[in-house]
């Protein structure tokens, strides 16, 4: 009996001490001048911007010459967007334009994470895309990374756009803890919600999941959860041998055919009957 009363308060004092630092598990911000921040060569534009609480976020803008389509990218919980600086000029050639910004607490960006913030962050990038750049939600593709897949769902779950994008992304908070940490009840302690899973059967656009068969952080069956969770049209790539951050590289040419496929016909889907659509 004594034995049992000890492994529980083993166990009760290291699901509390987890709780306590439920931020610094979820997040994972390099901030300023963490990266590579010279990207005058590249033609990157910076983009500067307000939360709706007024919290100052920074992005940038990646113009494609003759773009069909523009990609807003929300990406996931650790690092900055210049770590992403390879991926996005790989998107670039396929002839989109990017926005990637950095939620509150990375980069440049002012204020510290949470998920509400997160959220707040990722709608202010959308309206700047809308009100200030002129993209037509008729061609705004949202793509989330991760985490950055479920701020891309809460997007899409109030405003319009042509499609969505979901990458190596994870059911809800509850599962990863369970995941993480399987003897422990962290599900049912932590504040943190993170429901995709929960919102993404109310999603009427097209929807891409991508998930690498090997990812070591965000398990392969999660992606497929998600997946059979969605209403159409929807479809499901698997990335064989991909782990959580190398998909796009695993992938290869076939991962990006795929997206330039998906992109495509979800233009197409969406123009009216005699109207053509350029092909990124």
């Amino acid at each position: 009996m004594e034995t049992v009363l000890l492994i529980l308060a083993v166990l009760g004092g290291c699901t509390a001490i987890l709780i306590g630092y439920e931020k610094r598990m979820v997040y994972y911000p390099s901030v300023y001048p963490d990266g590579i921040w010279d990207t005058e060569p590249l033609g990157i534009q910076d983009v500067y911007l307000s939360s709706g609480d007024g919290v100052k976020l920074h992005g940038w803008f990646v113009p494609a010459e003759g773009a069909a389509a523009t990609v807003l990218w929300f990406h996931g919980n650790a690092g900055n967007l210049t770590h992403r600086l390879s991926n996005i000029i790989r998107l670039r050639a396929l002839g989109l334009n990017v926005f990637i910004f950095d939620y509150r607490g990375y980069g440049k960006s002012e204020g510290k994470p949470d998920e509400p913030g997160i959220y707040r962050d990722s709608l202010a990038a959308y309206e700047v895309l809308v009100r200030v750049k002129k993209v037509s939600p008729e061609r705004l593709f949202l793509f989330g990374r991760s985490l950055g897949g479920v701020c891309a769902i809460e997007v899409a779950s109030q405003r319009p756009a042509a499609g969505l994008i979901l990458e190596s992304t994870f059911t809800s908070a509850k599962d990863m803890a369970r995941n993480m940490f399987p003897f422990l009840p962290l599900g049912y302690f932590i504040r943190s919600r993170f429901d995709a899973i929960g919102k993404i059967a109310a999603l009427k656009i097209p929807k891409l999941i991508l998930h690498g068969t090997e990812d070591e952080i965000v398990p392969y069956r999660m992606g497929k959860e998600l997946y059979r969770a969605a209403a159409e049209p929807k479809a499901f790539y698997e990335i064989q041998g991909a782990g959580h951050n190398d998909t796009y590289l695993a992938g290869g040419e076939s991962y990006f055919a795929t997206l330039r496929r998906f992109v495509r016909h979800s233009l197409a889907a969406a123009a009216p009957a005699g109207r053509s659509t350029e092909k990124p």
